[in-house]
C-alpha cells in the first residue's frame, strides 16, 4: 500500500510538472505574440502611443491613406488567427486574462474598420485626428523638442483632409457630419488660440517661425474640412442612422465580452431604469412630499455654480470627496498627486460634459493628470448658459466627480500603475 501511494504521488507530481512546463511554454509564446501585436498597434496609432508614454513615436501621426488602412486590417486579421490556437486552460491565470483582452481589442478594431466603417462613415475620425494637446499639457520633454513634434504633426494636417475627402462615403450619418463640423472648427480655434498661448514661452526664433507656419497650415486645413463637410456632405446626410440589431449584438460580444440577445439586454436595462426611477421618486418625497419628483429635481438643478466659479467650486468639492474617502478608510490613495481641474479643451467640448485625462501608464516624466469640466461659452445667450449650468448642479457634479476621479477612473489609474499588470492588460 505504501509503495502504491509513493507511485501515485510520483505520477501526480510528474503530471503537475508537465502541466506547469506546458503552461510556461504557452504563456511565453503568448507574451511574445502580444508584444509583437502591441508594437505594431502603437506604430499604427502614434498619437495614442505618445499619450501612453511611448515617446519613440513623438512627432508622428496616424496614416489615413487607403493603403495604410488596408495594411492595418490585414495585420489585425493575422493576429486574430494567431491567437485562436491558444486555450485559456493551458495558460497561466494572468496569461488567460491577457488572451481575452487581446482578442477583444483586436475584434473591436476589426469591427470598427469593417462593420462600423469608421473611415468611410464617420467624418469625426478625421476631425479628431490632430490632437496635439498632449505635447503642451505634459512636460515629458524639453519645450523645444515638443514643439518640433507639434510642427511635424501639423504639417501633415492637409494629408489628413485629403484622406478624409477620398475615403468618406457619398452619404453620411447626419449626426456624425454635424459633430465633425463643430469638432473641426473647434480644433482650428484651439490651434489659433490655446496652442499659441501655451507656447508663448518659446524663445527659439527659428522654431517660433516654423511653428507659426505649420499652425496656420493646420488650422486652415481644418477649416477647409469643416466647410467641405458643410457644403458637400451635410445636404445629403441621412437621419436617423442605425447600426442594426445583429451588428449591435456583435459589437457587445466582441468589444465588451457581453454575449446576450439585445432584447434581453434591453429588458435588463428597463428593469434597472424602473428601479432607479422608484428610488428617485422616494428621495424626492423625502425632500418635499407635496411636489412631484420632476419639480423637486428642477429645484435641485437651480443650486449650481456660477459660470465664473464652476472650476473653483468643482475643485473645492473634489477635495472634500477625497478627504471623505480617506477619513472613513473607504479606499487607499496610492499618491498624494491631485487631479488638476481645468476647462475642457475647445476641440473636445462638442462631445464632452466632464472627463478624466490621466497620464499614460508608461509615462515616466509627464505625470500631470487633468479633470476636464466643460465651461459655459461666453457667446451663448443667457438662457443657454443657465441651462448648461443646471447640469452642473452641486449634487450631479459630485456624482460625476466620484465617477471620474475619486474613487473612480483616476484612483483606479493610480492603483493600476502600482500593480503588476502586464502591458497587454
Amino acid at each position: 500500500m505504501k509503495r502504491f501511494r509513493l507511485l501515485f504521488f510520483a505520477l501526480a507530481t510528474a503530471l503537475a510538472l508537465t502541466s506547469y512546463a506546458t503552461d510556461q511554454k504557452e504563456t511565453a509564446e503568448l507574451d511574445k505574440i502580444a508584444e509583437e501585436y502591441i508594437k505594431g498597434w502603437l506604430a499604427a496609432h502614434p498619437l495614442t502611443a505618445t499619450s501612453l508614454g511611448f515617446h519613440e513615436y513623438d512627432g508622428r501621426i496616424n496614416d489615413f491613406t487607403r493603403l495604410a488602412i488596408d495594411a492595418e486590417l490585414s495585420r489585425l486579421k493575422r493576429f486574430d488567427e494567431r491567437l485562436k490556437k491558444f486555450e485559456p486552460i493551458k495558460l497561466s491565470a494572468r496569461a488567460a486574462v491577457d488572451l481575452r483582452v487581446l482578442q477583444s481589442a483586436i475584434r473591436r478594431d476589426l469591427f470598427d474598420i469593417q462593420d462600423f466603417a469608421v473611415f468611410e462613415n464617420n467624418p469625426m475620425t478625421y476631425a479628431q485626428a490632430l490632437d496635439v494637446n498632449v505635447y503642451i499639457k505634459r512636460n515629458f520633454a524639453p519645450l523645444e523638442d515638443r514643439v518640433r513634434s507639434i510642427i511635424a504633426i501639423e504639417n501633415q494636417t492637409p494629408n489628413i483632409v485629403i484622406a478624409a475627402k477620398t475615403n468618406l462615403a457619398p452619404v453620411l450619418p447626419q449626426p456624425y457630419v454635424e459633430l465633425a463640423i463643430e469638432i473641426a472648427r473647434s480644433a482650428a480655434d484651439f490651434l489659433k488660440k490655446d496652442l499659441v498661448e501655451a507656447l508663448k514661452e518659446l524663445k527659439d526664433e527659428k522654431l517660433v517661425g516654423a511653428f507659426a507656419m505649420s499652425n496656420r497650415k493646420a488650422s486652415l486645413a481644418l477649416i477647409d474640412y469643416a466647410n467641405w463637410l458643410e457644403k458637400e456632405k451635410l445636404p445629403t446626410a441621412t437621419a436617423p442612422w442605425t447600426l442594426g440589431e445583429e451588428k449591435y449584438r456583435r459589437l457587445l460580444a466582441e468589444g465588451e465580452l457581453v454575449d446576450m440577445p439585445s432584447s434581453e439586454l434591453l429588458e435588463m436595462g428597463m428593469a434597472e431604469l424602473k428601479r432607479e426611477q422608484e428610488a428617485f421618486a422616494a428621495a424626492a418625497k423625502i425632500i418635499d412630499p407635496n411636489r412631484s419628483p420632476v419639480d423637486v429635481f428642477k429645484e435641485v438643478q437651480k443650486d449650481h455654480p456660477t459660470a465664473e466659479s464652476l472650476l473653483s467650486d468643482t475643485t473645492k468639492n473634489l477635495e472634500a470627496i477625497r478627504q471623505f474617502l480617506i477619513v472613513r478608510d473607504l479606499i487607499s490613495m496610492p499618491s498624494k498627486v491631485r487631479a488638476d481641474v481645468r476647462g475642457t479643451p475647445r476641440y473636445a467640448r462638442a462631445t464632452s460634459f466632464a472627463s478624466m485625462d490621466t497620464p499614460g501608464p508608461f509615462e515616466k516624466k509627464g505625470t500631470e493628470a487633468y479633470y476636464y469640466v466643460t465651461p459655459v461659452e461666453k457667446e451663448w445667450p443667457p438662457l443657454q448658459q443657465e441651462e448648461w449650468l443646471t447640469a452642473f448642479n452641486f449634487y450631479t457634479t459630485d456624482v460625476v466627480s466620484i465617477h471620474e476621479v475619486y474613487p473612480g477612473h483616476y484612483t483606479q489609474f493610480l492603483h493600476l500603475n502600482g500593480s503588476d499588470a502586464s502591458k497587454a492588460s
